[in-house]
């Protein structure tokens, strides 16, 4: 029988440090492939017998676990900020990391994060590059409203994007560069092409059968819209990796970083370590939802009596988390709890 062997794969952008070690921690083989499908192949011939690899979260990642994935007994991608062994270490460079990697998978120490399956991680791409185009759109409606400032036109803020009223409004601006102008309508245009992007990019994945029904589930809670919905799909992928809806709190960056020494307990800010794709949607979904929600509105309101509203959009935010978590798992719409009937 064929002994298994333990690779540590340090990826960059051109090429792939790799160290081959055996189950009792002697190396066999340590070198450099370039990060390219055909020296990968390669590779995988020269390789001594069935293996299981480990290598680091990374950009370039995705690609390579896919490719790699059916060739291995097992194949795991490290937590990044997890992996202090490596980052902490005096001697550092992508021989050594390759080993640690090695090391820490043969002991089955490595500190593994979830990879998703590659179409979840496809839409979740296409989503991501909708909220950029959209953060864009909004950075040209704002440089517009700034070239009329800067001239000192007056303009209604409310109708400023409307395509009449845009149209009407540069031809009766007195004292205005024809230059600025010449932007304004270039900043139009773009605006236009922005959001026609994103409404397609929207459609498309509203008409994905892979995740429809989850997103629709999601949506029976008042207060979560359609891209909320679809955030919390493709950016958590199996609401099985929570234990419970602390983790799935912490995970949205919704709590605070704890330091305890000697029974001494201090918190301090948000933390930075968190999916800044949910938490972003999250807070927004918060300052919207009460308005829809009267079990948001109710906690909202409860909160805001302490005299911080950022806290109250905070308690919305993690309670929206446990909705959403809750349905996913039961796979069941939301049903809202009766209020307790008073005697």
């Amino acid at each position: 029988m064929e002994s298994i062997h333990y690779i540590g794969l340090d990826v960059h952008k051109k090429t792939i440090a790799y160290c081959i070690k055996t189950v009792s921690g002697k190396t066999v083989r340590q070198g450099v492939v370039g990060t390219e499908r055909k020296a990968l192949r390669q590779w995988l011939t020269e390789l001594p017998g069935p293996w299981l690899g480990a290598l680091e979260a990374t950009i370039f990642t995705g690609w390579i676990y896919d490719f790699l994935k059916p060739h291995a007994v097992e194949l795991k991608v490290a937590h990044p900020e997890m992996l202090k062994a490596i980052t902490a270490a005096k001697k550092k460079n992508d021989r050594a990391d390759a080993e640690k990697l090695a090391d820490l998978l043969r002991v089955n120490l490595l500190p593994e994060c979830t990879m998703m399956s590659e179409k979840l991680r496809e839409l979740r791409r296409i989503l991501r590059y909708r909220n950029l185009v959209v953060r864009t759109a909004t950075q040209m409606k704002n440089k517009m409203s700034g070239l009329l400032m800067e001239v000192g036109a007056t303009y209604d803020k409310r109708r400023l994007h409307g395509r009449k009223y845009f149209g009407e409004l540069l031809e009766r601006v007195e004292d205005v560069p024809e230059s600025v102008k010449e932007l304004l309508r270039l900043s139009r245009g773009n605006l236009e092409l922005f959001t026609a992007v994103q409404k397609k990019l929207t459609q498309t994945l509203r008409e994905q059968p892979l995740i429809r029904e989850r997103v629709e589930r999601l949506m029976s809670i008042a207060g979560v819209g359609e891209i909320m919905a679809l955030t919390w799909v493709l950016e958590v992928g199996a609401p099985a990796r929570f234990s419970s809806s602390r983790d799935a709190i912490s995970y949205c960056g919704l709590c605070s970083a704890q330091r305890e020494s000697a029974g001494k307990e201090q918190r301090g800010p948000i933390s930075k370590k968190r999916n800044k794709h949910l938490q972003t949607k999250l807070i927004e979904a918060a300052k919207l939802a009460p308005h829809w929600n009267p079990q948001l509105a109710e906690l909202h309101e409860k909160e805001l009596t302490r005299g911080n509203r950022n806290r109250a959009t905070l308690a919305v935010a993690r309670k929206l988390v446990e909705y959403l978590l809750a349905v996913d798992r039961r796979g069941t719409p939301f049903v809202a709890e009766a209020p307790p009937q008073v005697a």
